[in-house]
């Protein structure tokens, strides 16, 4: 569908519906205020154009003639956070009658400063959407028809349940989403544990798990340090796989703003992108190669003395070895050789982070996306400790994570390696949520198929896949997969679409539960190979509401959380997802296990978890990341005084809330995790981690001791002196346990219910609160101890980082010297192939049939596999094509000219028909796509395969169809950033 912009009329405003509702709302409801009390109460700004020309709010409203009035009703302002990337921003949405009739950015969020993105402007058509799914659906005879929830709950829970007898609990996968809020997310996990099963994951497995993995190893949690305020107080700088201008445009605000008070921007990347546009220095470096161009500014730094040795001294484990490598094997010619940057460039970026101090690293996808994405987070870890960065305002590593609230579920979502708050899979943490839960520790283990099934990880979701197709006598489980839900995930956000496809086709049992279709749907409706359909597969579509229908926190990139409430009732027949969680859960017989301990309310007649209790639950077992402060009556409070918070450090200068009394005097925006403790506690929140300059209930810290005390004779704790402001203990620490406490002579400072509940556990697992207490308030401690940060992580199957090539590359001299890692049995429980891949490649001469390196990216008027957002009109405007970027020069080779329709060739065998948008972002060897798109198939439109009017507006071929093979060694994370294609005139 080509869409072209209208051109209005100059009656059409003034006839508007829209106009004339919101008019007669608000002089209704608002018969006295003028402007300036209203935006003042409301919170609004007028925004669009729309007041100024059409809304009178000065005056007052006139006593109505007739008997009936128009418009008499009720108007609220309701607060949320936008659903789209992960920077956290509110917005006020006006209802009226129960319609959600206008929006505007929150002015006083220190956030988002009033500001929106394209996508953050067009949330209300997300609310009101018309091409959203329904009406439950089932697939009959390749159509979708319209079904009752009551038979498609009976039925889905049958197959279900016939699935489990037959092949056990393992055969059916759950894809959680990183849309769901914390308390869905958490729901989501406690329900697959229920089930039996490990056999769950989220969207960060596949943007942000070796970000976690690597930070988490390094220095304690797996989260961004510091925030998006606090970049204003940085001097330097550093983006590297980040395109933030696109990919979270709110957050350049901020460092727009620290550029006005000098800080440097540097930005590395294969493209120049818009966030590339704004720098002080653009770097241009082969994709993959992150880490010889790291590591040879490491090599300058250590050769010109610029690492801050005391810091390393006091607070870093195994920089010396760090040094030897990089100065022995990343030699200025070995950097140029491997990533293509000069010793001029990369030596100027070196004395450019040297001399502005404090400085700020930031990545996204560009660096995790590899199958060395773990070693890659790492490289950028060691840099900013070498620097001294870390624990530091204006410093640290800002990881910017890509859903609204990718971090929360990741945080107490559905991990296959963890339950909620990364307690592991270990019998202690199941006995520890099993008394959260009031549940039975033996009940729980009898779900499973095993006792050694409940310990192990699950599969991935960049592995279910496999987990369909591999031969089951290479599978560490007993039945292949065959359910599978897609609760709140997008297929085309995954690398190859072909297996993917042929994977669906062999289900017994497909779900998909979502407030749109997704490419789930067609993609398991149109026609696929022959023999691949299993014909006796099941197909579900369930209308999902959106989180603007329910209510519930959710985590920025920073770690603040912030609560949104409900602006309109679910439309149509759509279910909130924790809702459907528990009418499932009731199916399948676990339904009062579920939500033992949460109340109910009616939502459209029906039973409805309250979200405010799910939040308690977790606020009484997640202690190990600190998501027990935050209590759903402190959240609350924030959201509605937003104003008391600075927008640089994000701490409130004072104030008390007018309902409750609350005293907002020194806690941080949100609360950002850690929060450590019970919310009677009042712990602040950490608004930048590890930063020893701070009392740890004013936010301080320092690194966490979690890899034990000592390794190969040298101590793991941090120096003498080296410790939080004002601890009683000045010198490194373990953490924290019953047996410590008693050691200082601190344990008779527990009430007698605290000892009770204290003894014989440790920090993590003491349901009081009361050791915490007793080391943060009295002591000045931190509970996870005090540690120094590894820059050698031996646990890992690279612990100094290392270079290697991509599986797909256009480099085979490359591949000889920096190979990839051996093939692994057994990981994850699949078989994962590495040396045998990249060897055959070679052997086949596969760079020279693709001789193009394959990337993408974001766009800011899209979002994630794009599906809601290419459904929105006003988004849809903005960018109608799918497109493949190409350099003048590889164009001209092509005789292929700007906006001419081209093949892109992907190595797997797909065909993608995509425009061609000429230009030099990308250079020679380099072609860039959009993820965002799907709703064609190498070349076909895919529309007859939708439900019918759930189909997106812009419909274009999705880049993983053509991307390739190849996993994290750490995460499982897909190497979607590097791959090889070839292009040719369509």
């Amino acid at each position: 569908m080509l869409l072209t912009k209208k051109t209005s009329g100059t009656s059409g405003a003034i006839s508007s519906p829209f106009i004339h509702s919101l008019r007669r709302g608000l002089s209704q409801a608002l018969p006295t205020l003028d402007r300036r009390s209203f935006l003042r109460r409301s919170g609004l700004g007028v925004g669009v154009g729309l007041a100024a020309s059409q809304l009178s709010l000065v005056q007052k409203a006139q006593a109505a003639t007739g008997a009936a009035i128009l418009g008499a009703g009720k108007v609220e302002v309701k607060r949320t956070v936008c659903t789209h990337c992960s920077v956290g921003c509110a917005v006020d949405a006006v209802v009226e009658n129960g319609v959600w009739v206008r929006q505007e950015a929150v002015f006083d969020s220190p956030i988002n400063l009033g500001a929106h993105c394209a996508k953050g402007a067009a949330l209300r058509e997300h609310g009101h959407g018309e091409y959203r799914l329904r009406y439950p659906m089932k697939l009959v005879n390749g159509k979708y028809e319209r079904i009752s929830w009551d038979t498609a709950l009976t039925e889905i829970s049958a197959k279900m349940l016939e699935l489990k007898k037959a092949s056990g609990p393992d055969s059916v996968y759950f894809i959680g989403s990183s849309k769901h809020n914390n308390e869905q997310a958490y729901l989501l996990r406690k329900f697959v544990s229920f089930w039996g099963t490990n056999n769950c994951d989220h969207q960060a497995r596949i943007c942000h798990s070796t970000t976690v993995a690597g930070v988490a190893n390094t220095w304690g949690y797996g989260a961004m340090t510091n925030s998006y305020n606090d970049m204003q107080n940085s001097k330097v700088a550093l983006y590297i796989g980040s395109n933030a201008a696109e990919a979270h445009p709110v957050s350049m605000l901020h460092m727009l703003h620290a550029k006005e008070n000098g800080c440097k921007m540097i930005v590395v990347d294969p493209r120049f992108t818009r966030t590339a546009a704004k720098a002080d220095e653009f770097v241009r470096i082969r994709s993959g190669t992150d880490i010889p161009f790291l590591f040879g500014v490491l090599y300058h730094i250590f050769k010109n003395g610029w690492e801050d040795k005391k810091y390393i001294n006091d607070r870093v484990y195994g920089m010396d070895a760090i040094k030897t490598e990089v100065l022995a094997k990343w030699t200025p010619d070995k950097v140029e050789e491997a990533c293509g940057v000069k010793e001029e460039q990369v030596f100027k970026i070196a004395k450019m982070l040297h001399e502005n101090n404090p400085g700020t690293i930031v990545w996204c996808m560009g660096q995790t996306q590899h199958t060395i994405g773990n070693a890659i987070v790492r490289a950028s870890c060691i840099l900013q400790l070498a620097l001294g960065n870390i624990g530091k305002t204006g410093g640290g590593t800002n990881i910017f994570r890509g859903h609204d609230n990718v971090q929360g579920a990741t945080d107490v979502g559905p991990n296959p390696d963890s339950l909620p708050g990364y307690y592991g899979l270990a019998e202690g943490s199941w006995k520890h949520f099993a008394k959260a839960w009031d549940v039975d520790f033996e009940w729980i283990k009898k779900q499973f198929a095993s006792p050694a099934m409940m310990g192990k990880n699950g599969i991935t979701v960049s592995r279910w896949i496999d987990g369909v197709l591999e031969n089951n006598e290479l599978i560490d489980q007993d039945s292949n997969l065959r359910g599978v839900f897609y609760w709140g995930h997008a297929p085309n956000s995954q690398t190859r679409g072909l297996d993917m496809k042929r994977a669906m086709d062999k289900l017994d049992l497909l779900v998909v539960v979502d407030p749109y279709p997704s490419a789930t749907a067609a993609m398991a409706a149109m026609p696929g190979k022959a023999g691949d359909l299993n014909p006796n597969r099941a197909v579900y579509l369930l209308p999902a509401a959106t989180q603007f229908e329910t209510s519930g926190s959710c985590t920025a990139s920073n770690r603040s959380i912030q609560w949104r409430e409900k602006v309109i009732e679910p439309l149509w027949e759509s279910r909130s997802d924790h809702m459907i969680m528990q009418q499932f859960a009731d199916k399948l017989g676990f339904g009062k296990e579920l939500s033992k301990n949460y109340k109910m309310q009616k939502v459209g007649g029906l039973d409805e978890p309250m979200p405010e209790d799910i939040l308690r639950e977790i606020n009484k077992c997640v202690w190990t990341i600190g998501y027990t402060g935050q209590s759903p009556e402190r959240l609350k409070a924030h959201m509605k005084n937003m104003n008391v918070f600075d927008v640089k450090t994000l701490k409130a200068k004072g104030g008390k809330d007018k309902e409750t009394g609350y005293d907002f005097t020194g806690d941080y925006f949100g609360l950002p995790w850690p929060c450590y403790g019970t919310p009677e506690l009042k712990h602040p929140g950490s608004p930048n981690l590890y930063d020893t300059s701070k009392h740890v209930m004013e936010g301080g810290g320092n690194f966490r001791a979690n890899f034990g005390v000592e390794r190969e004779g040298k101590s793991l704790l941090a120096e003498d002196g080296s410790h939080s402001f004002g601890a009683d203990i000045t010198t490194g620490y373990p953490e924290l346990d019953h047996i410590l406490l008693k050691k200082l002579g601190w344990w008779n400072e527990l009430s007698e219910a605290e000892k009770t509940a204290a003894e014989g556990k440790n920090w993590k697992t003491d349901s009081s609160g009361g050791m915490i207490r007793v080391f943060m308030k009295e002591h000045g401690c931190h509970p996870f101890g005090n540690a120094k940060a590894r820059a050698v992580v031996w646990n890992f199957p690279d612990p100094i980082p290392q270079h290697r090539e991509p599986l797909y590359g256009t480099r085979p001299d490359m591949m000889a010297k920096y190979p990839t890692h051996d093939d692994r049995k057994a990981f994850w429980r699949l078989p994962t192939l590495y040396k045998t891949v990249q060897d055959k490649n070679i052997a086949d001469k596969v760079h020279e049939k693709y001789p193009l390196i394959l990337t993408s990216g974001r766009l800011v008027e899209y979002e994630g596999g794009g599906e809601e957002t290419r459904s929105n009109p006003w988004l849809a405007e903005l960018q109608q094509e799918a497109y493949v970027e190409i350099n003048p020069k590889t164009a001209a080779d092509r005789g292929i000219r700007d906006g001419d329709r081209v093949w892109l060739l992907g190595a797997t065998g797909a065909r993608l028909n995509v425009q061609a948008l000429v230009t030099e972002r990308v250079d020679t060897g380099t072609v860039w796509m959009p993820f965002h798109f799907s709703g064609r198939w190498q070349g076909a439109d895919m529309l007859a395969h939708y439900p019918k009017g759930a189909a997106p507006i812009v419909r274009g071929e999705a880049v993983n169809t053509a991307t390739t093979y190849g996993y994290d060694s750490v995460t499982m994370m897909q190497e979607s950033k590097t791959t090889v294609c070839n292009i040719e005139k369509a």
